[in-house]
């Protein structure tokens, strides 16, 4: 019996280990972009000053700078307003996408690697199933996940704790977040527009209208993705 408990317990000490890192990680991750001086690096002004400075490298700096913000907690929605701000709709769109789809993969491989063995050691016979049934139909749980826009950091470190695949996390993100970043940077290109443009009449435009007539749109998708028996 006390080598069946030893056993338990060196059994349960890497998980316990890796549960404390993570966590210690996501207070880290908060504290550097709080309250030390990198909080003055991700600001428009500051970011805006750094990209210029990088020239014909910016889009890349960018997506790698909005992945890394991912990690670190700092809001995906502030990344995409200044793609847009500084890219445009079009060029804006690709970068976002490629930013988001980094950073939520990074930010995966984190709560994989050190979350996941920790979870699985606190999930019961109830949970178990339930974590089991992601395994099954990974892509389709995170496709839904991310049409009906559950908050997205949260979701890129909570989907690594769990048994989905991470190819069917991938594709689910990059399927599931297509619309909504068009949506967005098309939207928010418009109103770049008619800002530098000075024609506030602009606003009432068959381009606005469409933009917001697609993200209304966009909140239907997962029942229909239903009915035609994609979603399950």
């Amino acid at each position: 019996m006390v080598h069946e408990c030893d056993g338990k317990g060196k059994n349960l000490r890497g998980p316990v280990i890796k549960g404390i890192l993570f966590f210690a990680f996501l207070a880290a991750a908060l504290y550097f972009v709080r309250f030390t001086q990198a909080k003055d690096f991700f600001t428009p002004q500051a970011l805006t000053r750094f990209l210029e400075e990088v020239g014909f490298w910016a889009p890349l700096a960018y997506i790698l700078v909005y992945a890394a913000g991912v990690c670190l907690l700092v809001p995906g929605t502030f990344f995409s307003f200044l793609g847009v701000a500084l890219f445009g709709g079009y060029k804006g769109f690709i970068y976002v996408y490629l930013g988001a789809m980094a950073g939520s993969a990074a930010a995966f491989w984190i709560g994989r690697t050190l979350g996941r063995d920790f979870a699985a050691s606190l999930i019961g016979e109830k949970l178990k199933k339930y974590d089991e049934a992601i395994e099954r139909n990974g892509f389709a749980t995170v496709l839904y996940l991310r049409l009906i826009h559950f908050p997205f950091t949260p979701m890129n470190f909570g989907m690594g704790l769990t048994r989905v695949k991470f190819r069917d996390y991938f594709w689910g993100t990059g399927w599931g977040i297509l619309v909504g970043v068009f949506i967005f940077t098309f939207f928010l290109g418009t109103l770049r527009e008619v800002w530098a443009g000075g024609d506030w009449g602009r606003l009432i435009s068959p381009k606005v209208f469409f933009s917001l007539g697609l993200f209304v749109f966009s909140f239907f998708i997962p029942k229909l993705l239903k009915g035609k028996g994609i979603l399950e």
